[in-house]
């Protein structure tokens, strides 16, 4: 489905009603074609024209399309539908493709939901296609086309746009991430008996998804801070070295909350284990006590004619004044122990 398409020429947009693609259709051979001369037209305008397309959850079909127009290998239109591709930036030449995985915080059921993006930047030409829910892009689209000097910069700054939706998405599931951490912390060092196992693997898994986006950039957040990864105009570079810091926060906040949670999961393992023992040696207590009437009603059933003080007036008062007595001697005992 196409999302959006702008022409960008001399840092100023193309309204929208010139442009002949129609947003929230199936991009086909007509959409194409027009690409085709957009693209055209862009190059003719100068290096700081570009033409951008935006696609969402789109067919191998659409794609294709589109990937056909502006040059795009096959194998890069597999990575862009394949939901399981793994974050990268790629640099050949005056082409660069990326593909970053896309976070949202679900409040209700405190789930990380994960969805895709790839953006290909080359000359005068952005091609982005989403897949899944997170990240939309269309407040960003407008702040850009509200900003003269931006957009002057041409295609690469559409990719930090991008790049800088996708990194508060990962700050700001790390902030939440580490909200419920918290909690979790609070619960397992409650005075109340809980069995918090099965949120901190939930937790654990959740944080996974937030590792998996942020780790595979840490080089290329530590080559945005350096200014290594690619030639960046002059105006974008305080923009990406910016982002570059944020990706280096966002991994150092993953790896903390996997190192908490950790700690949480042997905390409460441990504690589980103490209040196991508690309850072995509490059942343990009661079991020594009881045993002691035990014994001697099975000594007294028996039913042996000889047996001493079975015809003794006070024999039953005795009996049981020895039982409560040793019964209540070995409570005092293991009370004073803190088995009770």
């Amino acid at each position: 489905m196409i999302r959006g398409v702008g022409l960008y020429c001399d840092g100023t947009v193309r309204p929208d009603g010139v442009v002949p693609i129609e947003v929230g259709t199936t991009f086909d051979d007509d959409d194409a074609r027009v690409l085709a001369s957009l693209w055209l037209e862009a190059k003719e305008a100068g290096p700081d024209s570009f033409v951008w397309l935006g696609l969402r959850n789109v067919e191998h079909a659409e794609l294709t399309r589109a990937a056909d127009v502006l040059g795009l290998d096959e194998l890069l239109v597999e990575d862009a539908l394949s939901v399981t591709q793994r974050a990268k930036v790629e640099v050949d030449g005056d082409r660069v493709t990326a593909v970053f995985k896309i976070l949202g915080y679900v409040e209700e059921t405190s789930d990380v939901e994960t969805g895709q993006i790839a953006v290909f930047v080359g000359p005068s030409f952005v091609l982005s296609v989403r897949m899944g829910e997170p990240g939309d892009l269309r407040d960003m689209r407008s702040r850009l086309e509200g900003d003269f000097e931006l957009l002057q910069a041409g295609p690469l700054a559409v990719l930090h746009g991008i790049l800088d939706v996708v990194v508060d998405g990962y700050i700001s599931v790390a902030e939440e991430l580490g909200v419920d951490i918290e909690q979790i912390e609070e619960q397992v060092f409650s005075p109340e008996r809980t069995d918090d196992a099965a949120t901190i693997y939930k937790l654990k898994r959740e944080n996974l998804e937030l590792r998996r986006a942020v780790e595979p950039l840490t080089p290329v957040a530590d080559a945005l801070v350096r200014g290594r990864l690619i030639p960046i105009p002059e105006v974008l570079g305080p923009y990406y070295r910016d982002l570059g810091d944020h990706l280096l926060r966002a991994a150092d906040l993953s790896t903390q909350h996997d190192n908490l949670l950790g700690a949480a999961l042997e905390a409460s393992r441990s504690r589980q284990a103490v209040q196991q023992n508690e309850d072995m040696r509490k059942i343990s207590a009661w079991v020594a006590i009881a045993a002691i009437p035990t014994a001697i009603a099975a000594i007294y059933g028996m039913n042996f004619d000889d047996m001493p003080e079975l015809r003794w007036d006070l024999g039953y008062p005795a009996v049981m004044i020895v039982i409560f007595s040793g019964m209540f001697a070995l409570y005092r005992a293991f009370k004073r122990s803190g088995w009770l």
